[in-house]
């Protein structure tokens, strides 16, 4: 028989008791270590890690208050939050059992006990330990998660008054629970917005997901929402929680919401409503604890009035409503944000004493961006890249605006692979506005080989 992979400790005074129990333990357990000694604990805690510990409760002769027994309890879970400990008495009872529970004990069992009980309370107490530890283990990850995606997001860059009245509303808005809707172009940085809300809520410390509703097809809607039980549909081979479950306790973020169907909203409707979802497969309904922040880049009002929206879920979304300004409308911002990527891409392409010239910086101003931050920030990786002066120029920007006038018609003459490819790579620039992750893709090629043929045709 193969033993389970889970370290004992047994401290208890009779000795009797000890070689009973690792004898016993042995021929399950990878280890069993006895100790008679309670004072030890400490010092073995501190040479290896135990997945279960069985505790006496009591050691002085004739003693039978346990207090010595809750007294280690106490010190062995200040040396470990996460250990599990089974009390073992010959005196107990009920309100001793709740105490010890109370206290932090797992689980309570008398002496002498049986082998066939005690070997069935210690498996338990191993799965329990596996589990808490990968719980602590995705917490862990998680709050280190969050801290690299906050460093990503960071504060807004930007001092225009445009941005005053952002940072206002969301220290206002911050703290509360109210849903919020963030309206703004592509590229405006509405998940920014969402973050920083997040940051200041009460839930900070707690999971933000991010849901872009524009990727979710009418299908898989309610399995990625609401979630699934095994067989529900042919892929479902297990329960799976949904993107409602995983963010209950913290922030939902429900970007691009103008993607969805009428019917589609309904359902959203519902579940914000009853604050309710039902896994699809399931009748039973779980209930929901989340701060719900939506997004999107469309028209909502015109859609309500179109039909295309509906009105009593526009009213349940936007108890507060951000509108991010787009670039063009708050252009003092842009030189701080230039300075802010140019941070970033220098460092990570290695090129440290990359300057950027001012004459560069008055043409970045006078730009339209209509891709916004976004569109920036690809701009300005691109140019560090392809740079190979000391400061980055006016030509080292591709403006998408100004590429039709050149990529238009070839007279047969020039017609060759190589111009056509040229022609075809400043098309596809332009239709996307310079940014180069959509322009890949359009083309069916990497961003790496993309950035190759930008610089081989010189565009």
């Amino acid at each position: 028989m193969s033993k389970i992979d889970c370290k004992i400790l047994i401290v208890d005074d009779e000795e009797d008791i000890l070689t009973a129990g690792r004898i016993f333990l042995k021929q399950h357990f990878s280890l069993v270590r006895t100790e008679p000694n309670p004072e030890k604990i400490p010092a073995l805690l501190q040479a290896e890690t135990y997945d279960v510990i069985l505790l006496d409760l009591n050691y002085s002769a004739g003693a039978t208050s346990s207090q010595e027994g809750f007294e280690m309890l106490k010190r062995i879970l200040r040396f470990d939050p996460n250990a599990v400990v089974i009390l073992i008495t010959a005196y107990g009872d009920i309100d001793l059992a709740v105490r010890a529970l109370k206290e932090g004990a797992t689980d309570f069992v008398t002496k002498p006990w049986q082998n066939e009980k005690l070997l069935a309370t210690l498996m338990s107490a191993c799965k329990l330990r596996r589990s808490s530890l990968e719980v602590k283990e995705l917490q862990t990850k998680q709050q280190h998660l969050n801290q690299v995606m906050d460093r990503h997001y960071g504060e807004f860059i930007g001092t225009s008054s445009a941005m005053q009245k952002v940072y206002q509303t969301i220290e206002k808005v911050g703290a509360t629970d109210a849903n919020v809707l963030i309206l703004g172009e592509n590229g405006t940085g509405k998940e920014l917005a969402a973050r920083a809300l997040h940051r200041k809520s009460k839930r900070a410390n707690e999971v933000f997901i991010n849901v872009d509703l524009g990727a979710v097809s009418e299908t898989l809607f309610e399995s990625e929402l609401f979630g699934s039980m095994k067989g529900a549909f042919t892929d479902a081979k297990e329960d799976r929680a949904g993107r409602f479950e995983v963010a209950s306790g913290g922030t939902l973020f429900l970007d691009e919401l103008g993607n969805l169907s009428m019917p589609l909203q309904s359902k959203l409707l519902t579940a914000l409503q009853s604050r309710m979802i039902t896994r699809l497969g399931s009748n039973k309904p779980k209930p929901i604890d989340i701060r719900l922040i939506c997004a999107t880049n469309m028209p909502l009002y015109e859609m309500v009035a179109d039909g295309r929206f509906r009105q009593d879920l526009l009213y349940r979304i936007n108890t507060v409503e951000i509108n991010l300004p787009p670039l063009r409308e708050r252009k003092e911002d842009i030189k701080l944000l230039v300075e802010h990527f140019m941070r970033n891409f220098t460092r990570k392409y290695q090129k440290p004493n990359l300057g950027i010239a001012a004459k560069t910086l008055q043409k970045l101003t006078e730009y339209h961006w209509p891709g916004n931050i976004r569109e920036l920030e690809h701009a300005v990786e691109r140019a560090v890249i392809l740079c190979d002066q000391s400061a980055l120029q006016p030509d080292d920007f591709y403006f998408g605006s100004a590429a039709p006038a050149k990529a238009a018609v070839l007279p047969d003459s020039e017609i060759t692979l190589e111009a056509l490819e040229k022609m075809m790579v400043q098309k596809t620039l332009s239709k996307h506005s310079g940014n180069i992750t959509h322009a890949a893709r359009d083309l069916g090629i990497t961003r790496t080989a993309l950035y190759r043929r930008i610089e081989k045709h010189g565009l």
